[in-house]
Formats: structure tokens, C-alpha cells, sequence
């Protein structure tokens, strides 16, 4: 059984992109060296990971900080898994701001993490990312996005393009320079060339239009 390791050599896989893509290679050479190792080497807890991507869901950084916060209060841990979301009940979820769908999600999640269907990051390992993908898509509230998001981000696969993002297509719209977004079914097509490195292929399609998007000119402020 293939073992995966988490993360990849971000020089090698810019070498090839460049190769493969002259349009692609002459954004990384204009955006310089991505720093996303890091990430990779930071412990990983599946479990509440899933969880915390069911909390932030629809809602602004703050304000599901601002829930998650008051859930960890609750459950007096700062860990989220089936015996520490057992510790409250539904009612004091709702109490913390956890919306009633979100509720249920966070108990199929725990009622899997307790079967012992939630695998682990050394699980994961063993795991190609078409498995982890049918694997965690099944939890109520886990869509393939957030599965990819934690390929790409936790675990460090390289070969993950996320074609229904719209940051990654509007950055494939402007390295072509298209009308408009290019659609998931066209947008896989394209990338079939940047494999097996599409993940980094993403991270810059994403900073294309970071760096493409103007920067608002300063308020300015009136005199006293």
C-alpha cells in the first residue's frame, strides 16, 4: 500500500509547472515562492478539523470564532470529538449560536468519530485522496470543497486542483485572459497538464487574483 507523506517539494513542482505552462510560469515567477510548508508540519486532528469547517460554514471568520470559542466553554475542552461534544446537549449548542443544521451535522460526525469511521492523518497516509474524499464527503455538512481545502492545506497532497472553487477560476480566467470563469468540467481539462503538482497550480491560480485586484486607494479623512 502507497504511503503519502504530507506535503511536497514546492521547488521541484514550480520547476515543472513552468515547463508544462509558460503563461503559469512566468505568474510564479512574478509572485515568488509560496510559503504553505509550513502548514504541512503541523499536527492534524481530523475529527475536529470537520468539525470546526461545519461551524465556520456561512458565516464570517469572527463571528464563528466567536462560536467555536463559546462551544469549547461548553464542552470544557478545547478539542472537538465524540466524547467531548457528548458532554452537551442540543439545546446548549443552539444556546453557543450553532444552527439547527449545523447541530445535526456535528452529531453524524461525532456518531462516526465514535464508530471509528472518521481516519485519522496516519490513517490518511495510506488513504489515496479519491478515498478520503468518499470517505469524509459521507459526514452530514461535508461537501468535496472541504475535503480538498484539507488536502491541499492539512495534509499536503500535490495533485489537488479544487475546480469548483470560484478563486481558482477566476484566477484560470485571468492567466488566459477569458470572458469569463472558465466552467469545472473546462477548468480540469486545462489543468490535466499541471499534474502531478495541480495543488500549487491552485495556491497560484488563487494569488493571481490577489495580485490582478487593485489595491483600494486610502480613505481620506477630513480635517478637524
Amino acid at each position: 500500500m502507497a504511503r503519502h507523506p504530507r506535503g511536497f517539494d514546492l521547488d521541484d513542482a514550480a520547476a515543472h509547472l513552468r515547463r508544462r505552462d509558460r503563461k503559469l510560469g512566468r505568474w510564479i515567477d512574478r509572485i515568488g515562492p509560496l510559503d504553505v510548508a509550513a502548514r504541512w508540519r503541523k499536527p492534524f486532528d481530523t475529527t475536529d478539523a470537520l468539525a470546526r469547517a461545519i461551524l465556520y460554514q456561512q458565516l464570517s471568520g469572527k463571528a464563528a470564532a466567536t462560536i467555536v470559542g463559546r462551544v469549547e466553554v461548553a464542552i470544557g475542552a478545547s478539542k472537538l470529538h465524540a466524547d467531548t461534544l457528548g458532554r452537551i446537549d442540543d439545546p446548549t449548542l443552539r444556546a453557543c449560536g450553532v444552527s439547527g443544521n449545523k447541530t445535526l451535522a456535528l452529531r453524524d460526525l461525532a456518531a462516526r468519530d465514535a464508530r471509528g469511521e472518521i481516519p485519522t492523518s496516519r490513517e490518511m497516509a495510506g488513504m489515496d485522496d479519491a478515498a478520503i474524499i468518499e470517505r469524509l464527503t459521507a459526514v452530514r455538512g461535508i461537501g468535496r470543497w472541504t475535503v480538498e481545502m484539507m488536502l491541499m492545506f492539512s495534509l499536503g497532497r500535490p495533485d489537488v486542483l479544487p475546480v469548483d472553487d470560484l478563486g481558482v477560476r477566476k484566477g484560470a480566467q485571468l492567466l488566459d485572459k477569458l470572458d469569463e470563469m472558465p466552467k469545472p468540467k473546462v477548468l480540469a481539462e486545462r489543468g490535466e497538464p499541471w499534474g502531478p503538482y495541480r495543488t500549487l497550480a491552485g495556491l497560484y491560480l488563487w494569488r493571481i487574483v490577489d495580485a490582478a485586484t487593485p489595491a483600494k486607494p486610502p480613505v481620506k479623512r477630513s480635517q478637524d
